[in-house]
């Protein structure tokens, strides 16, 4: 593996709808401070451009916007933490499709939507070939989406231009929190090798 040579602008997602529950229905899950502060640090930690964080739910929304107004907040003490810095990238949306268009605002271009899951078992991409197409500037820019729950549905990731393989454990267990999933993603992706 390379390490990628070029600043491709990457974007997380992390969506809470459209996703599946263990019944396979599909659902909104809800928002938590400790994803919002991990994921945030995460991304922050591998140069991503941006974190959008999508619900439809405007009660979670606000939550989610008041927990960064906190950190860009008055006091020193506040201003001067990493966490404020890492939680400024963050975006609060209500669709995937909005963060998309978001992100393609800033880069002036489309982006590549790349989902990841752990049931994704078809034409799937693998970690190695999507770095190298990083490395050589191959997208203008990549809307990374990771679901929570029990996964994004199948409309989302059949309709992505990407489909990451999955993260594969020594066992046959494999449901891991979504930060960690984020942070092995990336690292996988553009961390140094």
């Amino acid at each position: 593996m390379t390490t990628p040579s070029t600043r491709t602008p990457i974007a997380v997602v992390l969506a809470h709808y459209p996703v599946y529950n263990r019944r396979a229905e599909i659902v909104t899950t809800a928002i938590t401070n400790l994803d919002l502060h991990d994921i945030s640090r995460i991304a922050r930690t591998y140069e991503c451009d941006a974190f959008y964080a999508i619900t439809p739910l405007e009660a979670q929304r606000d939550l989610a916007e008041s927990i960064c107004r906190h950190w860009a907040g008055d006091g020193t003490w506040v201003k001067d933490h990493p966490r404020a810095e890492a939680l400024a990238r963050l975006v609060v949306l209500p669709s995937i499709e909005d963060a998309a268009q978001s992100f393609e605002k800033r880069l002036g271009v489309r982006p590549r939507i790349v989902v990841t899951g752990a049931a994704l078992d078809n034409d799937i991409t693998t970690f190695a070939a999507l770095r190298e197409d990083l490395a050589r500037g191959a997208f203008p820019g990549v809307l990374l989406v990771f679901g929570t729950g029990w996964g994004l549905t199948s409309k989302i990731t059949q309709a992505a231009d990407v489909r990451l393989e999955p993260i594969r454990g020594l066992g046959d267990f494999n449901h891991l929190p979504v930060r960690a999933a984020v942070a092995i993603v990336l690292d996988r992706l553009l961390g140094s090798r």
